[in-house]
């Protein structure tokens, strides 16, 4: 909250001198008041996990929405073979998102952390290590964020990739009827939650003290879907609980979570489902809320789909109001669009057109939490 006044005062202050200053003083033709008051004072970005898109970086910049997430490909900074958390790939990476006018703001999957360390097989410690470089690295260019999940094997899953939703539109869903069938993974031996979360906290006591020297922020990710296992691997974040548990293992300001409104919202059986803004209270009151993904669906935990973000079943101004009530002030970008007439669904989730939405929807509830707070 203090955070949010001092938002506020400053805000009032930039608006009390562009009453008297021109708005075109500080460049285009937007005033003082306009820029700082922006977005809720919001980072917000969009993905690229397919590296740079050109089209999609256009309208990026037509929207003014400059945040870049993604991973370290080696190949973008002409460093193919190198480790992508050597120093001169990620200045490479960084280098390459600023030449088409963006900024990379979040690691979003990073690499060197895997199978190893998420199920505590003999090469953890050799990861762990890459782990660490990578952070210092990436805090020594300006990145101070890494979304990670606890997903060994099986990462996010879906059971469909084309179910139509409104007018037509294609969205992902899963419906755990369909991979019942399927047989166990056993290649890693006997798994459990509890080894599960051993492995976690082994890696948090080995790394949280490394992010808190450079200043970086790790935001895990919840399970998607939320369930206890797939195909035998077991899932551990599945539940504000399990979040709660997360960051009393080890209370650092570099030890929080990805808000995925989407997977918290999936959480739980059908009478038993997350109260978004609830949750969105807990952790950012707590300063642990590091990365946001806005999104919605319809279901629960075994049977949900994907929807539009004013189509599913959470009160979403609701949750963006929660999030200035917070003083959340960091990345946020759109997640898991449908896709719509005219665009292609080889990126499902990602349409351009679907993406296109997503902005406008957030920005007229941004607007609205601001003109109804300031």
């Amino acid at each position: 909250m203090n955070r949010r006044r001092s938002f506020l005062k400053k805000s009032a202050a930039v608006a009390a001198l562009s009453l008297t200053a021109s708005p075109r003083s500080i460049g285009s033709n937007r005033s003082i008041f306009e820029l700082t008051a922006k977005d809720m004072g919001l980072d917000m970005c969009l993905a690229y996990f397919w590296g740079i898109e050109p089209r999609k970086v256009a309208l990026a910049k037509q929207m003014n929405v400059l945040g870049a997430v993604g991973g370290i490909n080696p190949g973008m900074a002409n460093h193919q073979g190198s480790n992508p958390w050597d120093l001169d790939v990620i200045k490479g990476v960084k280098a390459s998102w600023e030449n088409v006018g963006l900024r990379l703001k979040v690691i979003e999957g990073p690499p060197t952390l895997g199978t190893a360390t998420k199920l505590g097989l003999s090469s953890r410690d050799e990861e762990i290590e890459n782990f660490i470089t990578l952070m210092k690295n990436l805090s020594s260019v300006g990145i101070d964020i890494i979304c990670y999940n606890w997903m060994p094997v099986i990462n996010w899953a879906r059971t469909s990739l084309d179910r139509p939703s409104r007018g037509g539109a294609l969205v992902s869903a899963f419906d755990i009827e369909d991979i019942q069938d399927q047989e166990k993974i056993t290649e890693f031996g006997e798994l459990s939650h509890d080894k599960m979360w051993e492995n976690l906290e082994y890696f948090l006591k080995a790394v949280i003290p490394e992010a808190e020297k450079h200043g970086v922020k790790l935001a895990l990710h919840p399970d998607d879907p939320p369930i206890s296992d797939m195909r035998g691997i077991p899932r551990i974040m599945t539940s504000v609980d399990a979040f709660k548990r997360l960051i009393d293992i080890y209370p650092s300001p570099s030890n929080g979570l990805t808000f995925c409104q989407g997977s918290f919202a999936s959480m739980g059986e059908m009478d038993k489902g997350v109260d978004i803004p609830a949750a969105i209270r807990y952790f950012g009151k707590r300063d642990t809320i590091h990365f946001v993904h806005f999104r919605d669906v319809r279901g629960h935990a075994t049977n949900f789909e994907e929807t539009f973000h004013d189509d599913g079943k959470t009160d979403m101004y609701e949750a963006m109001k929660c999030y200035y009530e917070v003083g959340f002030q960091g990345p946020i970008r759109p997640d898991h669009v449908p896709t719509m007439a005219g665009d292609s669904n080889d990126k499902p989730g990602y349409s351009t057109i679907g993406t296109l939405f997503a902005i406008g929807y957030m920005r007229g509830l941004m607007e609205a939490v601001v003109k109804e707070n300031g």
